[in-house]
């Protein structure tokens, strides 16, 4: 029995042995891993927040002193109409990239390999072309007497020319062809990885291919549509050239406002609080979007 107990305690003690060997062998490891990148990770540091802690800074600064005084000013209702067309502008390029990219994104999914990568190849051709060239091209087309006005009147669809650029039709319109890939291609990417067997266990239940659809594939395919609407939304709160262009002036956004305090009037602090502001906002819609959806999920983690 006494030698029994004696192997039971040597055995407990070499494990014990073991996993401290274990444990300093990964925390050796570890270290090594944070040394070798340590330089690439203090770059980055620099690159990324160094900027950005001194837009804070210049945030807070007025005729050499600390002041509040730009972000008071941030409270005017002239700023408030900024920030309001600002996100009307991007939650509806949002709605609408929603709601034409899913089915596009559906569509990917469903077809053989060959239309896929043909679809997906016209989706990212926009990505070949400069944003520039892509705007100046949607304000030829949309103009009075562009090729999308001419065509709806020789159709007999309207009488006299819309108004489509240099207003938020066309601002929207432009900002839309922007932004749809970024929709497309993380709610295509979701698509793909649902299992297509609860669909069939659906309807093996009894369930309709609609009612197998709303109850099974869409709630599945939800956190891709959650990745995109991030994605899409929060580079609409930062666009500037094609607001400034299709918008001819009417259409005002914070990432113009913030060029015109910069570069127009040099007040670097007006402008450095509209940046911190609107980081801010960018935060915030992370962390709540993290509480219902974890964001790893969204971009394709597990």
């Amino acid at each position: 029995m006494s030698m029994a107990l004696d192997d039971d305690t040597t055995e407990k003690v070499e494990t014990d042995d073991n996993a401290r060997k274990l444990a300093s062998d990964e925390r050796r490891e570890s270290l090594r891993h944070f040394a070798f990148a340590f330089p690439v990770f203090l770059i980055i540091v620099c690159l990324v927040f160094g900027p950005v802690g001194w837009l804070f800074g210049l945030s807070f600064v007025q005729d050499g002193q600390f002041s509040l005084v730009h972000y008071e000013r941030l409270l005017s209702g002239a700023y408030v109409a900024i920030f309001t067309q600002t996100f009307q502008v991007s939650l509806t390029v949002t709605a609408l990239a929603i709601l034409l990219g899913y089915p596009l994104a559906y569509l990917m999914s469903q077809s053989s390999q060959k239309l896929a990568n043909i679809i997906l190849l016209s989706v990212m051709v926009p990505f070949w072309t400069s944003l520039l060239v892509r705007t100046y091209a949607w304000m030829i087309l949309l103009q009075r007497r562009g090729i999308v006005n001419d065509t709806l009147i020789s159709l007999g669809i309207i009488d006299t020319p819309l108004r489509l650029v240099n207003n938020m039709t066309g601002t929207i319109i432009g900002m839309l062809h922007v932004m749809l890939p970024f929709m497309i291609l993380p709610l295509y990417a979701s698509l793909k990885q649902v299992d297509t067997t609860y669909l069939r266990a659906a309807s093996s239940l009894g369930a309709s291919p609609v009612r197998a659809y709303w109850s099974v594939f869409f709630p599945l395919s939800l956190p891709g549509v959650f990745a995109g609407a991030i994605l899409v939304f929060v580079l609409s709160l930062g666009f500037y050239v094609t607001p400034a262009l299709l918008g001819g002036g009417r259409v005002i956004m914070v990432s113009m406002k913030i060029q015109q305090n910069a570069a127009m009037y040099f007040d670097w602090g007006a402008a450095s609080a509209l940046g911190v502001v609107l980081l801010a906002i960018t935060v915030l819609l992370f962390a709540v979007m993290n509480r219902f959806v974890r964001i790893e999920r969204m971009f394709g983690g597990s």
